[in-house]
């Protein structure tokens, strides 16, 4: 019913209020520095720039009217991305006088709209070792029989983290499906008390703690240990996995991973805030979320305060920059912070959990997928940090002129399943839709990534091999390390059971 409300809000204030040029896309597109084409060859398809001091560069399509722009240094995975994934340059944003133009409409109609998806969930609800509670929703066909995987299966595993509000969108729901039919077993993590989930402690997840992401991979990896592990984030979402690669480095697990419509500086997003109706309806949807739990979020916060505040920016600080009314500090705060110093007790809380503070740790692929319309990030040269994608090897920037908020319309959104190579070559058939243009530039980035470091692999070992040093058993050592880290820790080198509590989870 709210999704419905809100909807019907921003469609009236759109039409009566705003520029009708701007939000039904009469007006032109961003110049880019490059345009849609057809697909051809990888020569033709391209067209390279450099910019920057720093080596970097941008590649985007050759010809006229912009569309969308690859920014990334100069690498041999560069090259290859450019050479093997089709769909970066396939994108052809809807025109004319249509809501699909908009950026707005397409981030309210991803974030509102009820998606009827013939997909259901299996939930695994996760005991942490504080007592807190995650839980991991594993996507599976509604005629399938078998509930659960085997934990043999070979299949990759797609981790899908979901904006920091909780909110399951159609995004989420559609990338599940065309997930599923590709071979993935996609897994839904939602953070304590969101979803659903029980909240059984007293903490509330901050915003970029990937404390209890770094167990919920853990406890993947004990399930599915022969798969690979592939992560994705919408919206919000990119702080909690941006924090966790870069606290983990090379120890994540993670093969590759995707941001869709990220944010990346989040202080200062927060500090901004939104135009009054989004920030009005998130404000509104994630004090309706908290509303069930106020009578013991009252032992550790001002709870007055947290439902009187009208920005995202003061529900932030009521959670975890403030002390609680009954002389405690909040399970969150740094414990010494009071009312008098609340600024730097902010800024103390983004020193721990802004997205970017160990970027120069993560050391597997990212692929970053953002409109330049983006309503809810903002204006691009402020937000995002193109000096990242220009200098380091390890991020990749997909940039479209349009597309609003993990939107990404096309023209043709009805693409058959088969524009993707699936990741183990049988198709289960359930997208029944096709599969949206993001969605299939991140599955051909997986697909594409995982290709390259196997090639690698192969050549490492067939040069080790010629020098006379690798021999029988050191290929065979190779074969097994890990793609994403080219060195594995065991899947389960200490007592997995005397530390975490699986086998007293909630299940159903």
């Amino acid at each position: 019913m709210l999704g419905w409300l809100l909807a019907v809000c921003a469609v009236v204030l759109v039409i009566l209020v705003w520029p009708g040029n701007t939000y039904f896309g009469t007006d032109s597109q961003p110049d880019l520095g490059m345009s849609q084409q057809p697909s051809r060859s990888a020569a033709e398809r391209w067209r390279v720039s450099d910019r920057g001091t720093d080596g970097g560069r941008v590649v985007s399509s050759d010809g006229g009217t912009a569309a969308v722009r690859l920014v990334c240094k100069p690498s041999a995975l560069a090259n290859y991305l450019l050479q093997h994934c089709r769909t970066f340059s396939e994108y052809s944003p809807c025109v004319g006088w249509t809501w699909r133009t908009s950026g707005f409409l397409q981030s309210v109609y991803e974030a509102c709209w009820p998606y009827d998806s013939p997909v259901q969930f299996v939930r695994d609800n996760l005991q942490l070792s504080d007592d807190g509670l995650v839980a991991l929703d594993w996507a599976v066909p509604s005629y399938q029989k078998r509930r659960r995987t085997s934990s043999h299966s070979t299949s990759p595993v797609l981790l899908i983290i979901p904006n920091s509000f909780g909110k399951i969108t159609r995004n989420v729901l559609k990338l599940c499906e065309a997930a599923l039919s590709l071979g993935y077993l996609p897994a839904v993590f939602n953070r304590r008390s969101h979803n659903g989930t029980p909240l059984t402690t007293l903490k509330l997840q901050q915003f970029g703690d990937p404390g209890d992401l770094r167990e919920a991979v853990r406890y993947i990896r004990y399930r599915q240990p022969a798969g690979r592990l592939y992560a994705v984030s919408e919206s919000t979402g990119a702080g909690l996995l941006l924090s966790y690669l870069g606290e983990c480095g090379s120890s994540s697990y993670v093969t590759a991973a995707v941001c869709l419509s990220p944010v990346f500086r989040c202080q200062s997003w927060f500090e901004n805030g939104l135009c009054w109706p989004i920030q009005w309806a998130l404000v509104l949807y994630q004090k309706m979320c908290l509303s069930r739990y106020r009578t013991v979020l009252g032992q550790t916060v001002h709870t007055d305060t947290l439902f009187s505040c009208g920005s995202l920016r003061g529900l932030e600080e009521a959670l975890f920059c403030q002390t609680a009314h009954k002389g405690t500090a909040l399970v969150a705060a740094t414990g010494t912070s009071s009312s008098n110093n609340s600024s730097g007790v902010w800024d103390a809380y983004w020193e721990r959990n802004e997205p970017l503070r160990d970027v120069d740790e993560v050391a597997i692929p990212v692929l970053s997928v953002c409109a330049h319309d983006d309503p809810i990030r903002g204006d691009t040269q402020s937000t995002l940090p193109l000096e990242l994608f220009e200098t380091n090897p390890h991020f990749f920037l997909l940039l479209t002129g349009r597309g609003g908020h993990c939107g990404f319309s096309t023209q043709c959104d009805g693409s058959s399943v088969g524009a993707v190579g699936s990741a183990t070559g049988v198709s289960s058939g359930i997208g029944r839709s096709g599969i949206s243009w993001s969605h299939r530039a991140l599955l051909e980035f997986f697909r594409a990534t995982t290709d390259f470091f196997a090639a690698e692999e192969r050549a490492k070992q067939l040069a080790s091999r010629r020098r006379g040093l690798g021999g029988g058993s050191g290929g065979r050592v190779f074969r097994h390390r890990s793609v994403s880290t080219c060195k594995r820790v065991p899947a389960c080198s200490h007592n997995i059971h005397a530390i975490y509590n699986w086998q007293r989870s909630y299940t159903r």
